[in-house]
């Protein structure tokens, strides 16, 4: 008898909603009563008169779960549009990180020399730490906060992800 193995992947969804409250619920709640995990969640109003919002969500699962999570939420009345940009082909991720890190001497120096590497701001500093900004993708940013740690890691925090096809089309 032949076992099969359900792969889980990774996919990066984006979820064209009305502006309203109770959405981001009524999304999160399809999510938890099925058991499926949010790896990254991140809205925002994308529309000029604030009627609009996009909501990009990482999730993971074997592709039947995917197919099932974007025919759920595609049927939620505010939804306007779903699409699983992992599935149509190339797009770019960001994510935005605040890292604090604290530190004098040789690891000041380090930390900033480190920082223009990644080519992470510096956005607010004191005698004693920095606050650096850093975009890209989620691998440069955990790399920068591995290095952070063995210099004085205080504090980080993430925006989660944002996606966007390529080209001149949009979702």
């Amino acid at each position: 008898m032949k076992i099969e193995h359900r792969v889980s992947e990774r996919h990066v969804l984006t979820v064209v909603v009305d502006n309203e409250p109770g959405i981001l619920a009524k999304i999160t709640g399809l999510f938890t009563a099925r058991g499926y995990n949010i790896d990254s969640l991140t809205v925002a109003d994308i529309s000029e008169d604030h009627a609009i919002s996009r909501i990009t969500i990482v999730t993971g699962g074997p592709p039947q779960v995917i197919d099932q999570i974007m025919a759920q939420l595609d049927r939620l009345v505010p939804v306007h549009r779903v699409t699983d940009l992992t599935e149509e082909g190339p797009h770019v991720e960001r994510e935005l990180a605040l890292v604090k890190v604290k530190g004098s001497g040789d690891d000041r120096v380090e930390a900033l020399r480190i920082a223009e590497v990644f080519r992470a701001n510096v956005v607010d500093t004191t005698t004693q730490s920095f606050v650096f900004e850093l975009t890209g993708a989620k691998d440069k940013i955990d790399s920068f906060i591995g290095l952070m740690r063995e210099l004085g890691l205080v504090e980080v925090g993430r925006s989660g992800i944002v996606g966007m096809m390529r080209g001149s089309e949009g979702a």
